[in-house]
Protein backbone atom coordinates (compact mmCIF):
# COMPACT_ATOMS: atom_id res chain seq x y z
CA UNK A 1 0.00 0.00 0.00
CA UNK A 2 1.48 3.16 -0.98
CA UNK A 3 0.86 6.78 0.86
CA UNK A 4 -0.20 9.45 -1.46
CA UNK A 5 1.98 12.88 -0.85
CA UNK A 6 0.95 15.81 -1.76
CA UNK A 7 2.97 17.38 -4.35
CA UNK A 8 3.29 20.76 -2.55
CA UNK A 9 4.48 19.11 0.57
CA UNK A 10 8.37 18.40 2.10
CA UNK A 11 9.20 16.72 4.60
CA UNK A 12 12.30 17.70 6.51
CA UNK A 13 13.76 16.68 9.98
CA UNK A 14 16.42 18.02 12.36
CA UNK A 15 15.41 21.52 11.36
CA UNK A 16 15.17 24.90 13.01
CA UNK A 17 12.90 27.28 11.75
CA UNK A 18 12.88 31.05 11.06
CA UNK A 19 8.93 32.84 10.37
CA UNK A 20 8.44 36.30 9.22
CA UNK A 21 4.93 37.67 8.51
CA UNK A 22 3.60 39.57 5.73
CA UNK A 23 0.59 40.65 4.78
CA UNK A 24 -1.68 38.80 7.04
CA UNK A 25 -0.11 36.17 6.18
CA UNK A 26 2.97 33.40 7.65
CA UNK A 27 5.99 32.21 5.91
CA UNK A 28 8.78 30.17 7.43
CA UNK A 29 12.10 28.92 6.28
CA UNK A 30 14.10 25.32 7.08
CA UNK A 31 17.68 26.50 8.38
CA UNK A 32 20.62 23.83 9.72
CA UNK A 33 20.56 24.33 13.62
CA UNK A 34 23.63 26.95 14.86
CA UNK A 35 23.63 28.15 11.61
CA UNK A 36 21.17 31.41 11.67
CA UNK A 37 22.71 32.99 14.45
CA UNK A 38 26.26 32.58 12.52
CA UNK A 39 24.93 34.11 9.40
CA UNK A 40 23.19 37.32 11.25
CA UNK A 41 26.74 37.89 12.73
CA UNK A 42 28.53 37.98 9.47
CA UNK A 43 30.47 34.84 10.65
CA UNK A 44 28.82 32.43 8.01
CA UNK A 45 28.82 33.67 4.52
CA UNK A 46 27.20 30.65 2.55
CA UNK A 47 24.04 30.48 2.38
CA UNK A 48 23.81 27.03 1.65
CA UNK A 49 25.40 26.08 4.77
CA UNK A 50 22.61 28.00 6.24
CA UNK A 51 19.10 26.90 4.34
CA UNK A 52 18.23 22.97 3.93
CA UNK A 53 16.40 24.21 0.88
CA UNK A 54 15.79 26.97 -0.96
CA UNK A 55 12.34 27.16 -0.51
CA UNK A 56 9.74 29.52 1.56
CA UNK A 57 6.75 27.30 3.44
CA UNK A 58 4.14 28.13 5.13
CA UNK A 59 4.04 25.87 7.38
CA UNK A 60 7.38 23.95 7.44
CA UNK A 61 6.74 21.49 10.12
CA UNK A 62 3.91 20.22 8.04
CA UNK A 63 5.44 20.61 4.50
CA UNK A 64 3.10 22.79 3.43
CA UNK A 65 5.12 25.29 0.76
CA UNK A 66 4.03 28.75 -0.06
CA UNK A 67 2.12 29.60 -3.38
CA UNK A 68 3.83 31.75 -5.73
CA UNK A 69 1.24 34.43 -5.97
CA UNK A 70 1.39 34.89 -2.02
CA UNK A 71 5.34 35.38 -2.27
CA UNK A 72 4.75 38.14 -5.45
CA UNK A 73 1.96 39.89 -3.06
CA UNK A 74 3.84 39.61 0.20
CA UNK A 75 7.35 40.49 -1.44
CA UNK A 76 7.31 41.93 -4.46
CA UNK A 77 8.79 38.70 -6.25
CA UNK A 78 8.86 34.89 -6.44
CA UNK A 79 12.53 34.83 -6.02
CA UNK A 80 13.11 31.86 -3.65
CA UNK A 81 16.60 32.60 -2.86
CA UNK A 82 16.20 36.55 -2.16
CA UNK A 83 12.77 35.82 -0.01
CA UNK A 84 15.05 33.46 2.04
CA UNK A 85 17.71 36.21 2.60
CA UNK A 86 14.94 38.51 3.51
CA UNK A 87 13.31 36.24 6.37
CA UNK A 88 16.47 35.02 7.33
CA UNK A 89 18.28 38.71 8.43
CA UNK A 90 14.33 40.04 9.65
CA UNK A 91 12.39 37.29 10.97
CA UNK A 92 11.78 35.36 14.67
CA UNK A 93 13.97 32.04 14.95
CA UNK A 94 11.39 29.89 16.40
CA UNK A 95 12.97 27.57 19.16
CA UNK A 96 11.10 24.91 21.73
CA UNK A 97 10.89 25.21 25.34
CA UNK A 98 13.82 23.00 25.64
CA UNK A 99 16.23 24.80 23.62
CA UNK A 100 14.72 28.28 24.92
CA UNK A 101 16.10 26.83 28.83
CA UNK A 102 19.28 25.42 27.59
CA UNK A 103 20.18 28.90 26.09
CA UNK A 104 18.94 31.06 28.85
CA UNK A 105 20.96 28.64 31.24
CA UNK A 106 24.48 28.97 29.47
CA UNK A 107 23.64 32.95 29.40
CA UNK A 108 23.25 32.95 33.72
CA UNK A 109 26.81 30.73 33.43
CA UNK A 110 28.37 32.99 30.84
CA UNK A 111 27.52 35.78 32.96
CA UNK A 112 28.72 34.69 36.33
CA UNK A 113 31.96 33.31 34.60
CA UNK A 114 32.24 37.72 33.21
CA UNK A 115 31.22 39.22 37.10
CA UNK A 116 33.77 36.27 38.74
CA UNK A 117 36.56 37.29 36.03
CA UNK A 118 36.02 40.81 37.23
CA UNK A 119 35.24 41.50 40.03
CA UNK A 120 36.80 40.76 44.28
CA UNK A 121 35.73 41.24 47.37
CA UNK A 122 37.15 44.97 48.23
CA UNK A 123 38.06 43.74 51.74
CA UNK A 124 40.16 40.75 50.84
CA UNK A 125 40.97 41.64 47.13
CA UNK A 126 40.15 37.85 46.55
CA UNK A 127 38.09 37.07 43.56
CA UNK A 128 34.53 34.99 44.01
CA UNK A 129 34.37 31.38 42.26
CA UNK A 130 31.42 31.42 39.18
CA UNK A 131 29.60 28.93 41.46
CA UNK A 132 29.47 31.61 44.37
CA UNK A 133 28.03 34.14 41.75
CA UNK A 134 25.71 32.11 40.54
CA UNK A 135 24.80 31.44 43.88
CA UNK A 136 24.37 34.69 44.50
CA UNK A 137 22.25 36.03 41.09
CA UNK A 138 19.86 33.08 42.45
CA UNK A 139 19.46 34.29 45.72
CA UNK A 140 18.67 38.03 43.95
CA UNK A 141 16.54 36.27 41.44
CA UNK A 142 18.23 37.38 38.43
CA UNK A 143 16.30 36.70 35.39
CA UNK A 144 18.31 36.54 31.95
CA UNK A 145 17.59 38.60 29.17
CA UNK A 146 17.76 36.66 26.13
CA UNK A 147 17.66 40.13 23.33
CA UNK A 148 20.82 41.60 25.92
CA UNK A 149 24.71 40.40 25.46
CA UNK A 150 26.15 38.89 28.59
CA UNK A 151 28.69 41.72 28.80
CA UNK A 152 25.71 44.48 29.77
CA UNK A 153 24.24 41.76 31.87
CA UNK A 154 27.31 41.34 33.55
CA UNK A 155 27.16 44.90 34.67
CA UNK A 156 24.04 45.29 35.99
CA UNK A 157 24.82 42.08 38.11
CA UNK A 158 27.37 43.50 39.75
CA UNK A 159 25.25 46.78 40.29
CA UNK A 160 22.25 44.95 42.02
CA UNK A 161 25.02 42.25 43.97
CA UNK A 162 26.59 45.56 45.12
CA UNK A 163 22.92 45.55 47.58
CA UNK A 164 23.50 41.99 48.63
CA UNK A 165 27.24 41.81 49.26
CA UNK A 166 30.59 42.91 49.24
CA UNK A 167 31.65 42.68 45.71
CA UNK A 168 33.18 45.46 43.01
CA UNK A 169 34.98 46.11 40.01
CA UNK A 170 38.87 44.46 40.65
CA UNK A 171 41.18 47.59 40.03
CA UNK A 172 43.64 48.09 37.01
CA UNK A 173 47.14 48.99 38.06
CA UNK A 174 48.11 51.54 35.93
CA UNK A 175 52.12 54.09 35.59
CA UNK A 176 52.19 57.12 34.03
CA UNK A 177 54.80 59.94 33.23
CA UNK A 178 53.47 63.28 33.02
CA UNK A 179 55.99 66.19 31.86
CA UNK A 180 56.86 68.50 34.58
CA UNK A 181 54.88 71.53 33.50
CA UNK A 182 51.61 70.18 33.15
CA UNK A 183 52.48 67.48 35.85
CA UNK A 184 50.92 69.03 38.87
CA UNK A 185 47.84 70.95 36.81
CA UNK A 186 47.15 67.32 35.16
CA UNK A 187 47.56 65.85 38.64
CA UNK A 188 44.34 67.37 39.95
CA UNK A 189 42.35 66.68 37.21
CA UNK A 190 42.82 62.93 37.73
CA UNK A 191 42.34 62.50 41.14
CA UNK A 192 38.47 62.14 41.15
CA UNK A 193 39.69 59.31 38.26
CA UNK A 194 41.86 57.29 40.61
CA UNK A 195 41.32 55.08 43.30
CA UNK A 196 44.75 54.53 45.14
CA UNK A 197 47.93 56.75 44.68
CA UNK A 198 50.55 53.59 45.84
CA UNK A 199 53.80 55.71 44.42
CA UNK A 200 54.70 59.20 43.27
CA UNK A 201 57.64 60.70 42.20
CA UNK A 202 58.13 64.37 41.08
CA UNK A 203 61.60 65.19 39.42
CA UNK A 204 62.04 66.39 35.83
CA UNK A 205 58.81 64.27 35.10
CA UNK A 206 55.71 63.39 37.49
CA UNK A 207 55.67 59.44 37.79
CA UNK A 208 52.89 57.97 39.20
CA UNK A 209 51.77 54.05 40.49
CA UNK A 210 48.31 54.35 41.11
CA UNK A 211 45.04 52.08 41.36
CA UNK A 212 41.74 52.97 39.14
CA UNK A 213 38.48 51.57 38.22
CA UNK A 214 38.46 49.65 35.01
CA UNK A 215 35.59 52.31 33.71
CA UNK A 216 37.54 55.08 33.91
CA UNK A 217 40.90 53.92 31.86
CA UNK A 218 39.50 55.64 28.71
CA UNK A 219 38.55 58.88 30.77
CA UNK A 220 42.57 58.75 31.94
CA UNK A 221 43.66 57.91 28.60
CA UNK A 222 41.74 60.74 27.02
CA UNK A 223 42.82 63.46 28.86
CA UNK A 224 46.87 62.23 29.48
CA UNK A 225 46.98 62.52 25.48
CA UNK A 226 44.56 66.01 25.17
CA UNK A 227 46.69 67.84 28.19
CA UNK A 228 49.88 66.78 27.32
CA UNK A 229 49.84 66.68 23.44
CA UNK A 230 51.00 63.20 23.24
CA UNK A 231 54.01 64.18 25.69
CA UNK A 232 52.69 61.65 28.47
CA UNK A 233 52.91 57.88 28.42
CA UNK A 234 50.41 55.43 30.13
CA UNK A 235 51.33 52.31 30.82
CA UNK A 236 49.09 49.18 31.97
CA UNK A 237 50.93 47.32 35.19
CA UNK A 238 47.77 44.55 35.71
CA UNK A 239 44.02 44.59 34.32
CA UNK A 240 43.64 43.49 37.96
CA UNK A 241 44.80 44.14 41.72
CA UNK A 242 43.74 40.68 42.98
CA UNK A 243 45.62 38.31 45.95
CA UNK A 244 46.33 35.04 44.85
CA UNK A 245 43.45 32.49 45.84
CA UNK A 246 39.26 32.35 45.67
CA UNK A 247 37.02 34.09 48.06
CA UNK A 248 35.12 31.53 50.46
CA UNK A 249 31.74 31.75 51.11
CA UNK A 250 31.39 31.90 54.96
Amino acid sequence: MSIFTPTNQIRLTNVAVVRARRGGKRFEIACYRNKVLGWRSGAEKDLDEVLQTHTVFVNVSKGQVAKKEDLVQAFGTDDQTEICKVILSKGELQVSDKERHTQLEQMFRDIATIVADKCVNPETKRPYTVILIERAMKDIHYSVKPNKSTKQQALEVIRQLKETMQIERAHMRLRFSLPAKEGKKLKEKLKPLIKVIESEDFHEQLEMVCLIDPGCFRGIDELIRSETKGKGTLEVLSLKDVEEGDEKLE
